[in-house]
């Protein structure tokens, strides 16, 4: 997104800090707001009935936390937004996104979100596990230090011992 844009819709927003684990958002309520993340790490999760979760996707510094889908259809988030490191978010009404001024805003974000999730379906569907983590490894290479083993094994659709497998064969290469 051009900077002009990005200062629009920053314009008037506060920074909040954000300890670990901090819930920007909660599965199940109305989604009215994007967090711009400064600092740290957050995702998207989902947490199942039975208690077990999977991660949606990651943000990083610069990216913009919020769910799109229920953005477009005004339906209840499908994931929880949470902080996985200590950070600093800002926050701004989507109601922007949805006024006239600010349509090429929102066709900016939503071309670059569809070539984000067409490129991850890409990879998911037609790698192997090992193809898939080489993927991230070369498309996304702080995710490593960042990202604990089990989430970044969660990601690429493995367990954390099978992550664990991978990097020792790639070690020994």
């Amino acid at each position: 997104m051009s900077i002009e844009h990005k200062q629009t819709l920053l314009s008037g927003c506060r920074k909040k800090r954000q300890p670990a684990g901090a819930w920007l958002h909660r599965q199940g309520e109305p989604q009215n707001k994007i967090y711009v993340l400064h600092q740290g790490v957050a995702r998207a999760v989902y947490h199942s009935p039975h208690g077990s979760e999977r991660v949606k996707e990651f943000y990083f510094a610069g990216e913009y936390c919020f769910l799109y889908l229920n953005w477009l259809t005004k339906t209840p988030a499908d994931y929880s937004l949470q902080m996985i490191t200590a950070g600093e978010t800002s926050e701004i009404s989507l109601a922007l996104l949805d006024a006239p001024e600010n349509q090429d805003i929102k066709t900016q974000l939503l071309i670059q979100q569809l070539i984000y999730k067409e490129k991850k379906e890409q990879m998911l569907l037609l790698n192997t596990p090992e193809q898939r983590y080489r993927y991230v490894q070369t498309h996304f290479p702080d995710w490593e230090s960042q990202l604990t083993q089990r989430d970044l094994a969660n990601y690429i659709g493995i367990n954390p011992v099978s992550l664990s497998r991978i990097r020792q064969r790639l070690n020994k290469s």
